[in-house]
């Protein structure tokens, strides 16, 4: 592995930051790589793949139906472009080349409105959705939803990440209830999220997931719902999708990983909490930074190390993340509140070694202000 980094000129990266794509997401289990390089080295009829593998996940996790994409991203954009164009072969091949007839407005809370790495706004559009926001920045009420939709609401799209707004925001459940007064599907984009059963069970027709977050899988995203909405997904691979497209490999390396996923032991909160107690209490005896346990903003059973910064001791929150990255190692932290003088560290993807060169690296920064 050392030589990868030699030959390539490589920096090694200590991940703090959580399941994120800018670093490659997650470090898959021998089990889940074994099957993606099965499916490397054979053959297959792929659409026969692509149905047996959804078949078998939807199964897993009780749904209707169930399809593999190439990332979550994706499953937003050919998730849009299966609720405007359904089975319509003319506009499956031409969705961005004629004028659409019928509903084509996606209706999603103002607060949910982000930018992940990549717009929402983009994902609906490359599905040839239009943005219809609902609400305001910090408030989105059932009602405020309801007024937003229209003959020409094609569904509605709930963000369910750290990302939205968390206050004031309906909930999955009554979003749900909205379309489903109104006739229209509701997507839910919970890519990072861990229950992969919930959304669905509250009244998603589509829920889209990362495969590579939570369930440790290759680059790869899993769309379930109602059947219909899902072989509507699928039909995209005639028309937009061939762009979007999944290899064999990420197919049965994300099929093992749903199955691990669901079987193996998963670290609890508190098991990160106990991990995070050394290095809380190693840096609170350095001048000029406070640390303290903090929970997942979006609700999510992960603690994380939070560690604010006092500019007056010489070093601010934006800045010792610039210095932390420079490494090597590279280490990389959520920087989110870096503006409020705060940064996380997320220790799911960090051993115990590395774990200690984290706190040493934060050492060396004051030493070196």
């Amino acid at each position: 592995m050392s030589s990868i980094y030699e030959k390539y000129q490589l920096k090694p990266v200590i991940n703090a930051s959580g399941r994120m794509t800018l670093l490659g997401v997650s470090t898959p289990a021998p089990e889940v790589v074994d099957a993606a390089c099965h499916g490397m080295a054979h053959y297959f009829e792929m659409a026969d793949l692509v149905d047996k593998t959804g078949a078998y996940i939807a199964g897993l996790l009780e749904a209707e139906a169930a399809t593999i994409v190439s990332c979550a991203s994706a499953g937003i954009a050919l998730s849009v472009a299966a609720v405007i164009v359904r089975d319509n072969p003319a506009l499956l091949v031409k969705l961005h080349a004629a004028p659409i007839d019928g509903p084509d407005e996606i209706v999603l809370a103002k607060g949910h409105n982000v930018n992940y790495g990549a717009p929402v706004a983009t994902m609906v559009a490359l599905g040839g959705g239009k943005v219809v926001e609902a609400g305001w920045a910090n408030e989105c009420t059932p009602a405020q939803l309801s007024a937003a939709v229209t003959p020409r609401t094609a569904a509605i799209l709930y963000i369910k990440s750290h990302h939205a707004v968390q206050k004031s925001m309906p909930t999955v459940e009554e979003a749900a209830a909205v379309a489903r007064a109104h006739g229209v599907p509701l997507i839910v984009d919970a890519a990072a999220e861990e229950d992969l059963n919930r959304y669905y069970r509250q009244g998603a027709d589509l829920v889209i997931y990362s495969g590579a977050k939570a369930m440790e899988g290759p680059s790869s995203g899993l769309v379930l719902g109602r059947r219909q909405y899902v072989e509507w997904v699928k039909l995209q691979g005639k028309g937009i999708g061939r762009a979007m497209k999944i290899g064999k490999e990420g197919i049965l390396g994300l099929t093992a990983a749903v199955e691990r996923y669901l079987s193996a032991p998963k670290s609890s909160g508190a098991e990160m909490a106990r991990r995070l107690e050394p290095l809380l209490a190693r840096l609170n005896h350095l001048p000029g930074i406070r640390a303290r346990l903090a929970w997942d903003s979006a609700g999510r059973d992960i603690a994380r190390a939070e560690v604010a910064f006092d500019p007056a001791a010489g070093l601010d929150a934006a800045a010792a993340a610039q210095r932390l990255k420079a490494g090597p190692p590279a280490v990389y932290c959520r920087e989110y509140h870096a503006n409020e003088g705060r940064l996380e560290f997320d220790i799911r993807s960090v051993d115990d070694q590395q774990l200690d060169t984290l706190g040493h690296c934060i050492e060396t920064l004051l030493k070196e202000r």
